[in-house]
């Protein structure tokens, strides 16, 4: 009787752990970006075009909440949208469990979600005891109101400035002075801020650590990690982070010069200051916190669903080979009306002979540094043409095979609502996704 209560406890054990490594190197982390919701026509995004991509899934981050200024305390970015008697998407997005109760949701933090003149709080929010304690406390709350499964904190800190660019130095610091206000504050209390969040941090997964919670890291495009994050204090204190190792170079922050917005490695042959900062690739970045002591199966690989695109003008080459000349963000498009941006259901459906607007693809046989398509001015009309640097099921595929080969926890697909969820593309729901998932 003894030995069958042993085996049965060791059995149990056994159980524990590989339920508790799972996903350890092959996490998907789904990204939803609940203000999709807002847009009209077929980008319009629901809670019901949720549902296809969750069987793909193993984690799903819905984003985003901000913090109060004054307070420090968690609150909804879109209260009608998020707690509202209206839709009341916190909770629907946690009731999702019970449909698919492996799925671990989430709720994000930050993210970019608030405008940059109103990001100075999250600074402010780690240099006292006091107001870390504010925020953590209501992070419990939150919790324990709507059942998140952890928190993915996507701390809004300041982004690097936009590095010289070889001879357009002048035209494009000024375009980007004048009109996105880039470079204008100078974090002079860096230290503090980082070993602020990194107490915060250890904090706040004392305490969920107690309520079974998790908690994760985004690093957003353009922070940069060897300052604002102590990887090898963090790495204890948190259960994966992901990687935004994309919009490297973007129509807002470097308009006349289009390039691959999301490599895998540096592209050969650049010098550095051609790069927009010292973590410029997935590559880089990966390194930067392994180096850092951070277990490979905690780095999750971010892999953007939407491109990014420019205007082509009748300075630009003709062939389209990045780094190209342009002058600004593309046009809009039908369905996410954002100049500069595409959703990949946007891309394809102008990748066809028969497209209105059609774009020359051009692959990556390299699998390095992704695709990109392309229209050219027309000099006979004089009509702008676009470059577009894009995602697609393949160069999702190589990212994750990527992932796989460094041992790495997993792929960070930012956001649904950009993959192709209705399927126009082939026919089936989350391309995207599906690329990258297959391959890890």
């Amino acid at each position: 009787m003894k030995v069958l209560i042993i085996a049965a406890f060791a059995a149990l054990c056994a159980q524990s752990v590989l339920g508790a490594e799972l996903h350890e190197h092959n996490k998907v982390v789904c990204y939803w970006n609940s203000t999709a919701f807002e847009r009209e026509g077929p980008g319009k995004f629901q809670i019901d075009d949720v549902r296809p991509a969750l069987a793909l899934c193993t984690h799903l981050i819905y984003g985003y909440a901000g913090i109060n200024a004054e307070t420090f305390e968690v609150v909804p970015l879109h209260p009608n949208l998020d707690t509202g008697a209206g839709y009341a998407y916190y909770r629907l997005a946690t009731q999702l469990k019970r449909d698919f109760p492996e799925l671990k949701i989430y709720l994000g933090i930050g993210g970019n979600a608030d405008p940059e003149e109103d990001t100075h709080k999250y600074l402010v929010a780690t240099e006292t005891s006091e107001a870390r304690s504010k925020f953590i406390n209501s992070v419990n709350r939150l919790l324990q109101d709507y059942g998140f499964d952890g928190i993915d904190l996507a701390w809004q800190f300041p982004q690097v400035k936009v590095k010289k660019q070889r001879s357009t130095l002048g035209s494009i610091w000024h375009g980007v002075k004048k009109t996105f206000g880039y470079g204008k504050f100078k974090d002079d209390k860096e230290m503090e801020h980082r070993d602020g969040f990194t107490i915060m941090v250890r904090d706040l997964k004392a305490q969920l650590r107690q309520k079974m919670k998790a908690l994760t890291l985004t690093v957003l495009p353009h922070v940069n990690s060897s300052i604002y994050y102590d990887a090898r204090l963090l790495a204890p204190n948190i259960d994966a982070v992901h990687l935004f190792a994309f919009d490297q170079k973007s129509p807002e922050r470097n308009p006349q010069e289009a390039d691959y917005p999301s490599p895998i490695y540096e592209s050969y042959g650049r010098v550095p200051d051609d790069n927009v900062d010292r973590q410029a690739s997935i590559n880089s970045s990966s390194r930067y916190w392994l180096e850092n002591g951070t277990p490979p199966s905690k780095i999750v690989v971010g892999i953007p669903t939407f491109a990014r695109t420019w205007k082509l003008t009748s300075d630009s080459q003709i062939s389209g080979v990045p780094p190209i000349v342009t002058d600004g963000p593309g046009a809009e498009g039908p369905h996410t009306n954002m100049p500069g941006l595409l959703s990949y259901a946007e891309v394809c459906s102008r990748l066809t002979e028969s497209a209105v607007g059609r774009l020359r693809r051009v692959g990556d046989p390299s699998k390095k540094y992704g695709s990109y398509a392309f229209q050219p001015y027309d000099e006979n009309t004089g009509a702008d043409g676009i470059w577009v640097g894009y995602e697609d099921p393949d160069t999702a595929g190589n990212k994750a095979a990527y992932v796989k080969a460094k041992g790495l926890g997993g792929v960070a697909i930012y956001d649904l609502s950009l993959d192709d969820f209705r399927g126009i593309c082939t026919g089936d729901k989350y391309p995207i996704i599906r690329g990258a998932k297959y391959k890890l």
